[in-house]
């Protein structure tokens, strides 16, 4: 009896402390399901963005100008996949006034003595010109292999006809990595191939054909809660020879740089200020689009290699 009942007290204890043990452990299995059912979700969840941004400058009056800046993007993306459509543009008309002595008298007047007209006896006039006119629309995809690596193709059309360019195709592809991610800071890095082709002024009458190996390396960050700031450049060197009517540029003599720099902050919940600079480098421009009258045989002028651009912008996010 004696014995049995020592049995007994071993069992009931063992019995408690599996119990116990039993107890215990509940907790954690149930926060471990609970936790992997959030990331489940976090991975099947599709997130959408969508954001336009605009800004409008007009003067009247000795100064006439009217300078208008927007664009807009949509965004995708599920646990494999990401969809992106972007549109920016840029559209300035500027009044000028210009002097010529058309009588060769060393002054500037006019025939009827009055008033200068803007008329063909006046030597004071007034010429109305597009100073900027470029615009593009991206649309691309990316296929995600891990969280941080996917693959992307990318197609674009624009022009740029300041830079003495009508029409622009784009295409790429590569492989892209998020070299760096974190709460605070994100930083991708691409490489690939990028195809451009460009129609020229239509004086010149000429198209070209660029294939280029490509390098891209970004950055955002946050300031603090409210605001951010990033830049990002590209790297196009081209693979091909590429025939302008002003040369002949050789392998890696077309080479072209796009970077960006920016700060945003948010002024309401929805709405937020946006301050960019964007500088686009060419090594072998385009020619200069004619100005009304056209060129002399012997004279063909190439249009500048660097372009900025800086903008002010309102951006309302509504998605």
């Amino acid at each position: 009896m004696l014995f049995l009942g020592r049995a007994f007290l071993v069992a009931a204890a063992c019995i408690g402390m599996s119990s116990s043990a039993w107890a215990q452990d509940a907790p954690k299995e149930k926060y471990s399901q609970e936790e992997e059912a959030k990331k489940a979700a976090k991975l099947k969840a599709v997130e959408w963005k969508a954001a336009a941004s605009a800004g409008l400058v007009i003067t009247t009056g000795n100064s006439e100008t009217t300078t208008l800046s927007g664009g807009a993007q949509a965004s995708r993306r599920d646990k494999g996949n990401r969809f992106l459509l972007d549109l920016n543009g840029a559209y300035a008309r500027s009044t000028i006034y210009k002097a010529i002595d058309i009588d060769g008298n060393g002054t500037i007047d006019s025939e009827s003595g009055g008033e200068c007209e803007a008329t063909s006896d006046c030597e004071l006039t007034q010429d109305r010109q597009t100073t900027t006119k470029q615009w593009l629309f991206r649309g691309r995809y990316d296929r995600y292999l891990t969280l941080r690596n996917s693959l992307f193709v990318s197609a674009a059309v624009g022009a740029n006809e300041p830079a003495g360019k009508e029409f622009i195709g784009n295409g790429q592809a590569g492989y892209s990595r998020e070299i760096v991610k974190s709460d605070v800071h994100v930083v991708v890095g691409e490489f690939g191939y990028d195809f451009a082709y460009e129609k020229l002024d239509a004086e010149n009458n000429s198209n070209t054909t660029i294939h280029s190996a490509r390098a891209f390396l970004g950055y955002k960050g946050k300031v603090n809660k409210e605001t951010e700031a990033g830049a990002a450049a590209e790297l196009l060197v081209n693979l091909n020879e590429v025939d302008l009517p002003t040369r002949t540029a050789k392998f890696a003599e077309d080479t072209r740089v796009n970077g960006t720099t920016f700060i945003s902050t948010k002024l309401w919940e929805d709405i937020s200020f946006r301050f960019a600079f964007t500088l686009l480098y060419d090594n072998a421009p385009a020619p200069r689009p004619v100005y009304g009258i056209p060129y002399g045989p012997d004279f063909l002028p190439e249009a500048d290699k660097v372009d900025t651009k800086t903008e002010a912008s309102l951006i309302i996010n509504f998605l």
